[in-house]
């Protein structure tokens, strides 16, 4: 089936590329519904079989889970960093062995590392001792700054991240469920109380300065819920949720511990390792004091990491686990909102586009239906002045087409990727997948950026195309390479993970000069062997005398400003949602929400740049 699944998907992108004979290719209607039967056949195969890499797993009683820390995130920083990069526990961990990554995951700041932690699949467990650390005053200063910058852990489980439970009230007076994914390494408080800092507070109080006036607690206990399903057919447990509660508790302790011999032992089993605030049988309190740290204390200050283990059964499938990550609070009501504003939109530059039609061809209905012709001699008059020099050749023509081509090759791309995405080959359990996905399908459409240019460049007469081919391969690319690089060199400056390695650089710079470029080459090489574009009227050889421009259409950057109004009204909402997941480490999955958006998107430039010609 996965075999059948990828040849209906290699024979409809290679349709689709032999259909790219023509500078604007047409579907023919036996084309459109062939086309049809495999994506339908495709969306029938999906539910058939599971996804290449993601196949669920099964557990039985007692077997050893193995969580993995992904990266360190922040909201208000944007700069990723590694789990370790903070002194936290690491008994037993090979810090030299890290998980293989995808180039998306690699770009995402990304680095997967093991957890000292260590879960048995069914057992419950209570208080486990992970480590003792005695921090010095610079390792206090890093905690405390990571925290005050709202810096969240994130975890990984069965390839699942770790979230926090949130629930959100609907209409209906039901409680939904939804996560946040991560937790935070602690929070702060204000002075002389335990209240904690609310980023969405409406007061314009400034966070840093509960930092220096407040108190910062550490998060040093981790309660982690494990929810699994299990169905007798199977004879095995699956994992389908992986929660967390941390908590903040100042350990203390009587006897003297040999913490060494504790690295994950339960508290007080056989009357080792025993604590006075948690034991097997007694759980962390929200009562119990908090583990404050202060940055200007010079002593070393004592920190025992401890965590609960908890397994709940769940009746969610395996199928359908990432559904409560996925759920948020009344979003598809504002995205089904927007998307009936844009849709008036629409209507509405449909209805102006139809009335200036009427109006300006209402004239020459009623000659056609008189039989009337214009004698020799006699001049159009109206829009027709203009129809033998619309296709003269503008200035700059070559940079047009290079301009031309790069977006055909951009455009290209994004359908193919929102395609993919719409079908659930570029869900969330792959990590780094969309982003590596656009990067390789922006490499491997050099091909159609190539033949768009030189079909253009030879329309508009121009001879040296192999220029023009290697100026579409190297401009929007090398524009993108440099800032990125020097972006990256900054990044690399604070010490973050977000920083692309020189081996990850170099793989992507000998992907866009090893494949990119030549496949540009040889799309303008077959492109400009075609015939020219031919024009649906001749071109004067006398340009016409343009008019002085009248002040109300003539200043560009009003016109820019009027024209890009509704195209951007039309899209505002989506752009705020896609916008917001990648800059609050979210998770965007609303593809066929975006793909009704970008056909509107279509229609609105389309209409907009008539009435804005006609104007």
């Amino acid at each position: 089936r996965q075999c059948f699944q990828c040849q209906c998907c290699v024979n409809a992108m290679a349709r689709r590329t032999h259909s790219a004979g023509n500078a604007l290719p047409l579907w023919r209607p036996a084309s459109l519904a062939t086309f049809s039967c495999l994506l339908l056949g495709t969306l029938s195969l999906t539910a058939a079989f599971y996804l290449p890499g993601v196949a669920p797993t099964d557990y039985h009683k007692g077997d050893d889970l193995k969580p993995k820390v992904e990266a360190l995130t922040s909201v208000r920083t944007q700069l990723p960093y590694e789990y370790y990069v903070l002194p936290f526990c690491d008994q037993g961990v090979n810090m030299v062995n890290q998980d293989a990554l995808n180039l998306g995951e690699v770009l995402r700041g990304s680095r997967i590392y093991e957890l000292p932690y260590k879960f048995s699949m069914g057992v419950d467990e209570n208080c486990k001792i992970l480590c003792r650390k005695k921090y010095s005053q610079q390792e206090i200063e890093a905690f405390s700054l990571m925290i005050e910058e709202d810096y969240r852990a994130h975890f990984l489980l069965d390839n699942l991240p770790v979230a926090m439970s949130v629930f959100h009230e609907s209409d209906d007076g039901s409680t939904l469920k939804a996560y946040e994914t991560g937790y935070p390494l602690g929070h702060v408080t204000r002075a002389g109380s335990m209240e904690m800092f609310d980023p969405d507070n409406d007061k314009g109080e400034d966070p840093e300065q509960w930092g220096a006036t407040g108190q910062i607690v550490l998060f040093n206990h981790l309660r982690f819920t494990i929810l699994y399903h299990e169905d007798p057919s199977r004879h095995g447990m699956r994992i389908v949720g992986f929660e967390v509660e941390p908590y903040s508790v100042e350990h203390t302790y009587v006897n003297q511990i040999d913490f060494d011999e504790c690295f994950n032992e339960i508290a007080g089993e056989n009357n080792n390792c025993a604590l006075n605030t948690c034991s097997a049988t007694d759980k962390v309190s929200l009562s119990s004091p908090p583990l404050l740290l202060d940055p200007k204390k010079t002593k070393p200050t004592e920190v025992i990491w401890t965590y609960d283990v908890v397994f709940e059964p769940s009746p969610i499938k395996w199928s359908t686990r990432w559904d409560t990550y996925l759920q948020s609070a009344d979003d598809a009501q504002v995205h089904w909102f927007s998307i009936l504003n844009s849709f008036m939109i629409v209507v509405f530059l449909s209805g102006l586009i139809a009335m200036i039609m009427i109006r300006t061809l209402r004239k020459d209905f009623q000659r056609y239906e008189r039989g009337e012709t214009l004698e020799e001699g006699q001049e159009e008059t109206g829009w027709k002045l203009v129809h033998g020099d619309v296709f003269r050749t503008p200035p700059r023509a070559a940079w047009l087409a290079v301009l031309i081509g790069t977006g055909t090759q951009l455009c290209v791309s994004c359908a193919i990727l929102l395609v993919f995405a719409c079908l659930g080959f570029l869900s969330p359990a792959n990590r780094g997948a969309l982003m590596q996905a656009t990067l390789f399908l922006f490499v491997f459409m050099g091909m159609f950026g190539g033949y768009t240019a030189a079909r253009f460049f030879r329309m508009f007469k121009g001879t040296a195309w192999r220029a023009n081919a290697l100026w579409t391969a190297m401009l929007f690319p090398g524009t993108c390479f440099g800032v990125f690089f020097v972006v990256n060199l900054l990044i690399w400056g604070q010490k973050s993970s977000g920083a692309v390695p020189f081996t990850t650089l170099l793989a992507m710079l000998l992907m866009w000069l090893c494949i990119s470029v030549p496949l540009v080459l040889v799309g303008a090489f077959f492109g400009y062997r075609m015939q020219p574009i031919e024009h649906p009227v001749r071109v004067n050889q006398i340009p016409r005398q343009v008019p002085e421009e009248s002040p109300l259409v003539g200043n560009a950057i009003r016109n820019i400003l009027v024209g890009g109004i509704l195209p951007f009204g039309a899209v505002f909402v989506e752009v705020f949602y896609v916008l917001s997941s990648i800059w609050q480490h979210q998770i965007y999955y609303l593809f066929g929400i975006l793909f009704l958006v970008l056909v509107i998107l279509l229609l609105t430039c389309s209409e907009v740049t008539i009435v804005m010609c006609y104007f």
